[in-house]
């Protein structure tokens, strides 16, 4: 409520605008408000609803503010804005936003109007009745008092909206010269004032081109078609215009589809007899083709589902086909069970375009992540690409290539699941890449490695692989600028890992107690050490191991027992012999 009344307060003048207003003075941004409200209030959705609300509470304080009350609670009384009320340019403001009321109806209608065709009713009174309040408008405008900037502006809404009401009724010619009035008027007032009011201007007369060409194209002119397909391709039409469009592109395949019997495929021909997919078929290489093109993000993404959509409702036609023809096959004994049917086969077939245009489609949605995820982000409250997002896309498209070995009718085909082989090992390296980039951002070092090192052997088995596919794998990326990326990468994960000192929780503490050889012994290999930046680094080890050497010999003195030792009786003294006679020979001396 509070941003309504701001931007109700942009449009009102001061009191210089009461009565002594000079001649044109009194002035109204018509194209600049209906904008602004547009986009702040449902619109950038598509919420028609809440608009038309947001529209109803801005007339009831307009209708407050200026004292314009319709009568009182128990009783209505209609009022008309004047000439001679002009003392505010709020007044033009209050026929603007019924005008604006009534056309947001008549969208929400319209969108509704796809499942209740009543509402069809409802929708053309809805918009009468805008188209009436804008030419109301005009008329107000054309007071002295209003400038003239005011007036084009007012003359070009009405035009619009008039040609909105012809465009619904199938009144071409009506709304193609209302059509083509305001894209006149708004390119002169593009080319009359500042850029910022020009780029509005100009965006107008994108939206209004689309219909004038789908009228031209009804009146008879053949060419418009060329020029409707070109816009498409830039993204012009949206809204009520792409729809019919888009009917306008399968009308003109249908008148194709009646040459068209078979389709090739795999090197076997297949009969279409469902003309949903004969009109699908058709239009394959003109949507790839416009794919291929469109430079637009937004607009390719937009082609993609729309491929995608008529895919599946194609293959759903074909499996009721095949049900009915199961169920006669039942009936009768004939059937060869063994073989693929033609019908099984062409599901295949559209199958495999289903899931290649996934595939395409993610791997454009990954390239447009990885160019943000390279640029320096410039906000830091808003949330910008991560590497998450991406390892997520190609989870879907290695998924979408499992899906692709398993069809029917091309397990022998050994050719075909080599190429598929071959994806699912490019993308799955791009994949570990990614899941890699993730680690280094929570400095998980050692498993960013780790992953790095496997990154370098998908590819390199790519490589040896890719020798014979040169041909059908030509659209694949290369798996040579990945290799020196993760060069690059690993070095200066190293790097960053040595320098890395407040982080040292983050080292799995296995690694710190399994493996303590120092730094002198492992030269050769990178292993993340946190105690090398430290007050002790594990360079050599100290105290040193201790080392063998020849020990002294040990000498056994084998030759002792073969050795005759001289006598020694004349050295050694001689006991005294035994008996009286000797002791006699002691005492007097006889025996010395």
């Amino acid at each position: 409520m509070a941003a309504d009344k701001q931007n109700e307060g942009k449009v009102s003048l001061t009191d210089e605008n009461k009565e002594n207003l000079p001649d044109g003075g009194l002035g109204l941004e018509i194209l600049q408000i209906i904008k602004e409200s547009q986009q702040q209030h449902g619109l950038r959705h598509g919420d028609y609803q809440r608009y038309r609300g947001y529209c109803s509470r801005r007339l009831r304080r307009l209708r407050k503010t200026l004292g314009f009350k319709m009568g009182n609670r128990h009783k209505f009384v209609g009022k008309k804005v004047t000439v001679e009320m002009l003392s505010d340019n709020r007044y033009l403001l209050l026929v603007l936003m019924e005008a604006e009321r009534a056309w947001s109806y008549a969208m929400q209608l319209k969108q509704e109007a796809n499942t209740e065709p009543r509402k069809r009713f409802h929708l053309l009174a809805r918009l009468r009745k805008a188209a009436k309040h804008s030419e109301k408008l005009e008329k107000l405008c054309e007071s002295p008092r209003v400038d003239a900037k005011t007036k084009l502006e007012a003359q070009a809404y009405t035009a619009y909206l008039t040609g909105m009401v012809d465009f619904e009724l199938q009144e071409w010619k009506l709304a193609m010269e209302a059509f083509n009035k305001c894209k006149t008027i708004y390119e002169k007032l593009a080319s009359a004032f500042t850029e910022e009011l020009a780029v509005l201007y100009r965006q107008r007369v994108d939206e209004i081109s689309p219909n004038i060409r789908y009228c031209a194209y009804n009146i008879g002119d053949q060419n418009a078609i060329n020029d409707l397909m070109q816009m498409r391709l830039t993204g012009g039409g949206g809204g009520m215009m792409a729809e019919k469009l888009e009917a306008l592109i399968t009308q003109a395949r249908t008148k194709q589809a009646a040459t068209m019997s078979e389709v090739e495929w795999r090197g076997r021909s297949v009969p279409v007899k469902i003309d949903k997919a004969r009109i699908f078929l058709l239009g394959l290489a003109d949507n790839e083709a416009a794919i291929a093109q469109t430079a637009n993000e937004e607009t390719k993404e937009h082609l993609y589902e729309t491929l995608l959509a008529e895919c599946r409702d194609t293959i759903q036609a074909v499996r009721e086909e095949m049900k009915s023809e199961a169920k006669q096959r039942e009936r009768s004994s004939d059937g060869d069970s063994g073989k693929v049917s033609n019908l099984q086969f062409l599901h295949s077939y559209l199958t495999y375009i289903k899931l290649c245009t996934l595939v395409k489609r993610n791997e454009s949605m990954a390239h447009t992540l990885q160019a943000k995820l390279k640029e320096p982000e410039t906000d830091e409250t808003k949330r910008g690409p991560r590497p998450q997002d991406l390892i997520r896309l190609y989870d879907i498209i290695l998924q979408s290539l499992a899906e692709l070995s398993t069809l029917q009718g091309l397990e022998d085909d050994h050719t075909f699941q080599k190429e598929v082989s071959l994806k699912t090992l490019v993308y799955k390296a791009y994949r570990c890449f990614f899941i890699a980039q993730s680690y280094v951002l929570v400095k998980k070092w050692s498993e960013a490695l780790v992953l790095y090192e496997r990154v370098l052997k998908y590819a390199k088995e790519v490589q040896s692989k890719a020798k014979s596919f040169n041909n059908s794998l030509k659209d694949l990326p290369d798996v040579q600028e990945l290799i020196a990326e993760v060069n690059a990468e690993k070095y200066s994960l190293q790097a960053a890992a040595i320098l890395d000192t407040d982080e040292t929780a983050e080292v799995p503490s296995q690694q710190q107690v399994k493996d303590n050889t120092p730094l002198s012994e492992r030269l050769e290999t990178f292993r993340l050490d946190p105690t090398l930046v430290g007050k002790q680094p594990n360079l050599v080890q100290f105290p040193p191991d201790f080392q063998p050497i020849p020990c002294k010999p040990l000498f056994f003195d084998l030759a002792l027992n073969h050795v005759a030792f001289p006598p020694l009786d004349d050295k050694v003294e001689q006991k005294g012999k035994g008996g009286l006679t000797g002791y006699i020979k002691g005492i007097f001396g006889f025996g010395s």
